[in-house]
């Protein structure tokens, strides 16, 4: 979406957090979904804002606890895909991982009956095998391209990724380089980069849910970042994850 003026920028800001405290208390009570427009009234632009960058953690209430994406909420992100289409990337780089962010979301919305009502995603190459038939982007460079630094870093952008139900060559490429996934964790931490260190966390704790045990340990971290008091609602989702992640996933 493009950038908007500081006022607006704001009101933006301010209903990614309402969303993510709604889908956050949805995780916390038991897996349903997050009430988040009253139906058959029109949805203000900025809720629409907030579901499009909260994407496939829509629904993570439901995919953590086993159950499948509800109409609703898949409706609603879909309105939002159209309202909001991919927006003007600044690098190559910005452009793989809204690509990869967008993945995350086409696949939930696939095993709903708004699969079609998505657009189609940038840059892709051949089709691969996933859970779901959906054309996947271009590979991430990995650790050995640039490096387990910025490779960490462009993971913690995708840790939405991490949800249950999704696979595909970027998990691939996390169960090949947890070390580096640690590695970064660790760095973020010593840097008090707790969003991206709590989003690395994902990473371990769905890496420890595939049987690639983490080079650390991820309860200490989440601890961690408890006590610091995360102030973001959206970081705090994130958090939320992590921990239901680290219990081992869908129960």
């Amino acid at each position: 979406m493009p950038f908007a003026e500081t006022p607006l920028r704001d009101e933006y800001a301010a209903a990614v957090e309402r969303v993510a405290g709604r889908t956050l208390d949805a995780l916390r009570g038991g897996g349903g979904a997050a009430a988040l427009a009253a139906p058959d009234t029109p949805v203000p632009r900025t809720l629409l804002a907030a579901v499009r960058v909260l994407g496939a953690d829509l629904f993570a209430p439901q995919l953590l606890t086993g159950a499948e994406p509800d109409g609703p909420t898949a409706a609603l992100l879909s309105e939002a895909r159209r309202a909001f289409p991919s927006p003007a990337p600044a690098s190559p780089e910005a452009a793989l991982a809204i690509a990869w962010q967008d993945w995350a979301a086409e696949q939930v919305l696939a095993r709903t009956p708004y699969r079609d009502a998505a657009p189609a995603p940038t840059p892709v190459s051949t089709p691969v095998s996933t859970p779901v038939s959906v054309s996947v982007p271009a590979p991430l460079p990995g650790p050995a391209e640039l490096g387990w630094q910025a490779w960490s870093v462009r993971m913690a952008q995708l840790s939405v990724l991490t949800l249950p139900g999704l696979d595909g060559p970027v998990h691939d490429a996390a169960r090949a380089n947890v070390l580096d996934l640690s590695r970064g964790t660790a760095r973020a931490m010593l840097r008090r980069d707790f969003t991206t260190a709590v989003r690395l966390a994902r990473w371990l704790a769905w890496a420890d849910t595939e049987d690639r045990p983490p080079h650390l340990e991820v309860e200490p971290i989440l601890d961690r970042i408890r006590l610091v008091g995360i102030g973001a609602v959206r970081t705090r989702l994130e958090l939320a994850v992590a921990e239901r992640l680290s219990e081992g996933g869908p129960r």
